[in-house]
């Protein structure tokens, strides 16, 4: 299917409602169905070319597989009572999911070169959903990248926690902060409007968004002025539930509930802002 025809799909996707009173119910049925007809759409684009994540895979094993298996026999950075293989693996599956999701907004810049994103900009499906349906899109590649870090994990005898109730909470929070940073990106992709400048500033913000946070070292050992931006970092509290969901022996330095709020609160702050820009791509 080329994308033309996708965009044509959508645009056909959802009918207008006759009447003025439409029930609530009616509502959320049919941005339901709008996000994930985008969603579904995002993801034929995978399944035609899954080279993508033999190529993902490639990042976390260098850091996992090298930089923690070095760092861990140094044993210079205190992790409490977990090893620092341990501590690590989660840090890598955030940094995965991050460095997916936040050139996830490349492709809105091709898609209006394509003329895709205006067939679903004139479609009846709102904003949101439209937004709403890249993330989940978004989501399903770091899914993906999950159940690489797991492999891995494997392989170099990290204690995973296997609680069904824990590997669950674990694809909640990977969906979640690829939802907030592949919706984050769609918002950098409306401003510059430019594959160059996009690219540019994508690399300039992975890696402060990485180092700044508690991936691969506790905050504690960070001086007074990186804690304040660490805090303040949502991949911060993206990797403190991960950590306490994934590993055996694992704790949340901010507890679950707060690690949600931040990562709930701020993608629907995400997905409203990147709604009402979305528009601006095109013009």
């Amino acid at each position: 299917m080329t994308y033309q025809e996708q965009g044509e799909r959508l645009a056909g996707s959802v009918k207008p409602t006759s009447g003025p009173f439409v029930s609530l119910g009616r509502m959320i049925f049919n941005f339901t169905v709008d996000t994930f007809t985008v969603a579904e759409l995002e993801a034929r684009k995978l399944n035609h070319d899954a080279t993508e994540l033999i190529t993902r895979a490639v990042q976390p094993a260098l850091w996992l597989l090298i930089f923690g298996e070095v760092l861990a026999q140094i044993r210079a950075i205190p992790t409490g009572q977990i090893s620092y293989i341990d501590f690590m693996t989660p840090g890598i599956l955030a940094q995965s999911v991050l460095f997916i999701a936040i050139f996830y907004g490349i492709a809105v810049i091709w898609e209006r070169d394509l003329g895709i994103l205006h067939k679903m900009l004139a479609s009846p499906a709102p904003r949101a959903a439209l937004v709403l349906g890249k993330a989940l899109s978004a989501a399903e590649r770091g899914l993906s990248q999950a159940v690489i870090i797991y492999v891995l994990a494997i392989l170099i005898g990290v204690n995973i926690n296997w609680s069904p109730l824990s590997v669950l909470g674990v694809l909640a929070v990977v969906i979640l902060g690829s939802s907030l940073f592949s919706t984050f990106s769609l918002i950098i992709a409306c401003i510059v409007r430019t594959r160059e400048r996009f690219m540019g500033i994508g690399q300039i913000l992975t890696m402060p968004l990485f180092f700044a946070s508690n991936a691969i070292y506790p905050i504690s050992i960070m001086p007074a002025w990186l804690q304040a931006v660490a805090k303040g970092n949502p991949l911060t509290y993206e990797v403190d539930a991960l950590r306490a969901l994934m590993v055996i022996g694992g704790t949340s330095t901010y507890g679950l509930l707060l690690d949600l709020i931040a990562l709930v609160g701020g993608t629907a702050i995400m997905v409203i802002a990147a709604a009402r820009l979305y528009p601006r791509v095109v013009v």
